[in-house]
């Protein structure tokens, strides 16, 4: 059974950093590209970030753009996610993910992930 376990989220004064973790279970890591998606009250889920099985590509959203940095261990079966200088609009519940297919542009296309896990919550104050 597949289970992907987020963690690391909490409560962050604007322009603080948080480091959010996604620890695999069940499957191998190494075979699949990995995403991470956010949710904010009312809105529909977003892109945030993508990486690719070896972790030598990557693609973020534009509004994340030079603040975040995803990048993956597979020998730990674990991918992260780096938030630097934090904004307000940054607060969401933040969602990794799996997928099979690694492009610019399968990673923004929330449809092409599989397995989903549960989220953390991320709260930044301004």
């Amino acid at each position: 059974q597949v289970q992907l376990v987020e963690s690391g989220g909490g409560l962050v004064q604007a322009g603080g950093s948080l480091r959010l973790s996604c620890a695999a279970s069940g499957l191998t890591l190494s075979s699949y590209a990995m995403g991470w998606f956010r949710q904010a009250p009312g809105k529909e889920r977003e892109f945030v970030a993508h990486i690719n099985w070896s972790g030598d590509r990557t693609y973020y959203a534009d509004s994340v753009k030079g603040r975040f940095t995803i990048s993956r261990d597979n020998a730990k079966n674990t991918v992260y996610l780096q938030m630097n200088s934090l904004k307000p609009q940054d607060t969401a519940v933040y969602y990794c993910a799996t997928s099979s297919l690694s492009s610019a542009v399968v990673a923004p296309q929330l449809r092409l992930y599989k397995d989903w896990g549960q989220g953390t919550q991320v709260t930044v104050s301004s």
